[in-house]
């Protein structure tokens, strides 16, 4: 059954001293990792999936986009120092990330449960978390590898137009807007990210295949990886995704 809920995310996104405002809805929490690479749909998929389990949408792409809105003096040291890694178009490293994480530890105990997207990234950030869910005595339920051949995700992304003032994503090919060049939801301007360009993207999904797909590995052998299919419609995807949860759902984490 979906969950209606307004999540608020304010700790996750601003980190300390902002506080959430979730209450426990008596269901048992459901705490996923989504891994992929770039153009797959994670964050696509981890919205629907936070409707559907009602747990919280905890991305690292969210936290860097909230501090770039803020002015200097209201960043963390840790924060400051992804932002400049960002700016020279240099990896976020492990030490950077680990100290994000560390400002939001709370949410890693989230009542609601959590379905982390964009973190972790490398076998030393997957480590950093089970020691993290370790103290709390927590677990993962699974871990979802969304699966799309190479070609798809290259027309995926080298296709995609974002609107730059309110962040709305439309498609040359699957989801044009009604007006050319324009955002149906506000009226702004679309274009191309500097990370959806051609020859950003196969940058990407080399830093993807060096660092991030041996976690795919490390969560096999710990009987955690769930692979599920990325093509298709998002409503087919996340119908797949659900499919492949139940098949490792204990009894009472059933959902109908």
């Amino acid at each position: 059954m979906e969950t209606s809920l307004n999540q608020d995310r304010a700790a996750w996104l601003l980190g300390p001293p902002a506080e959430c405002a979730v209450a426990q809805d008596g269901n048992s929490p459901w705490r996923l990792v989504l891994l992929g690479a770039p153009g797959v749909g994670k964050g696509t998929q981890a919205q629907f999936l936070a409707r559907r389990l009602g747990a919280c949408h905890l991305s690292t792409g969210d936290v860097f986009r909230a501090a770039k809105e803020r002015a200097a003096r209201e960043q963390t040291s840790a924060i400051a120092m992804a932002l400049e890694s960002m700016r020279r178009g240099a990896l976020v490293s492990d030490l950077i990330v680990s100290n994000i994480i560390h400002e939001r530890i709370g949410c890693i105990g989230c009542r609601r449960g959590f379905i982390l997207d964009g973190f972790p990234r490398t076998i030393s950030q997957a480590k950093l978390l089970e020691q993290l869910l370790h103290e709390k005595e927590l677990s993962l339920n699974a871990v979802v590898n969304f699966d799309l051949p190479l070609e798809e995700i290259l027309a995926r992304l080298s296709g995609r137009r974002t609107c730059e003032r309110c962040r709305a994503t439309f498609h040359l090919v699957s989801k044009l807007p009604r007006a050319e060049g324009v955002c149906d939801d506000c009226g702004g301007h679309l274009y191309q990210r500097e990370d959806d360009r051609l020859e950003s993207i196969k940058v990407r999904l080399d830093a993807y295949e060096r660092s991030t797909a041996p976690l795919i590995a490390f969560y096999r052998n710990l009987d955690l990886l769930v692979t599920v299919s990325a093509t298709g419609a998002p409503e087919e995807i996340h119908a797949r995704t659900m499919d492949a949860l139940r098949d490792r759902m204990q009894p009472e984490l059933y959902l109908s």
